[in-house]
């Protein structure tokens, strides 16, 4: 069983930073993406950043400039290095693996990281 576990959350001050990490354990066949989603109270679950195996990235809007998704390959590690933080960052945020196994794909979860970005 593949699971993403994160870590790194916590509470900050406006403008300060945090790093989240998301370490991968199972038996993992091929992964073809890595990413963090957010979701804050009331909201839908929305995408912050993404990285394809093949090295493409791509953020929402919101947190272009000021996010940085990178991966470690050797050891199925996404991390999410977040500066400039704004209250409106505030949410749970998750990581997602992406899968594939012959022709099927597969995503797979972590449990969640709170990050609170507050004075």
């Amino acid at each position: 069983q593949v699971q993403p576990v994160e870590s790194g959350g916590g509470l900050v001050q406006p403008g300060g930073s945090l790093r989240l990490s998301c370490a991968a354990s199972g038996r993992i066949v091929s992964i073809y993406r890595m990413g963090w989603y957010r979701q804050a109270p009331g909201k839908q679950r929305e995408l912050v950043a993404n990285e394809t195996s093949g090295g493409s990235t791509n953020y929402a809007d919101s947190v272009k400039g000021r996010f940085t998704i990178s991966r470690d390959n050797a050891k199925n590690t996404v991390y999410l290095q977040m500066n400039s933080l704004k209250p409106g960052d505030t949410a749970v945020y998750y990581c997602i693996l992406g899968e594939r196994r012959g022709s099927k794909m597969y995503n797979y979860w972590g449990q969640g990281t709170q990050v609170t970005v507050s004075s």
